[in-house]
């Protein structure tokens, strides 16, 4: 049986003034905070002159047991990440909190989607724990197998049986 354990956490998110003529901001996820929040969706933390920083809202960040190779890779790295998905969206500010990620490849399948913000922040020291602890409670190495492919024969190739058309 697959395991999975979730693990709330809050974004911290800043909409900074654009350097480009073709857009007037852009969203950068800056933080992910262990713990539930108080704090409604995109509750406005500090402004200043050209950034504004948002409580972006709360979420999940999953573990699952089949991801395992994928999060062990990602804790055995430099520095360990989480990957935040936000998507444009009408309603105001603009931008909507989709998800928080471990898996650096579940990540990379996202970002097909074309108009998300997917940006890695640092993960924080209680998740790197947890992810730790279901790792090592939850991985099994797989071998490499590779796979022998069959012997050709070579007076078989190029030869094509004939084909009687009349019949």
């Amino acid at each position: 049986m697959l395991a999975e354990e979730h693990h709330p956490v809050a974004v911290v998110v800043e909409r900074r003034a654009a350097t480009t003529r073709w857009a007037t901001h852009v969203w950068v996820p800056v933080a992910v905070l262990p713990g539930e929040t108080a704090a409604a969706p995109w509750t406005v933390l500090r402004e200043e002159k050209d950034l504004t920083a948002f409580i972006a809202g709360q979420t999940n960040v999953s573990f699952f047991s089949s991801e395992t190779p994928n999060y062990k890779a990602n804790l055995e790295s430099a520095e360990p990440m989480l990957w935040v998905v936000l998507r444009p969206t009408s309603a105001a500010p603009g931008m909507d909190l989709v998800a928080v990620l471990a898996d650096p490849g579940e990540a990379e399948a996202m970002t097909t989607a074309g108009e998300d913000v997917i940006e890695t922040v640092p993960m924080p020291g209680q998740i790197r724990e947890a992810l730790e602890d279901f790792v090592s409670a939850h991985h099994v190495e797989r071998g490499f197998f590779k796979r022998k492919r069959d012997k050709a024969d070579p007076e078989a190739l190029g030869q094509r049986r004939r084909v009687d058309r009349d019949g």
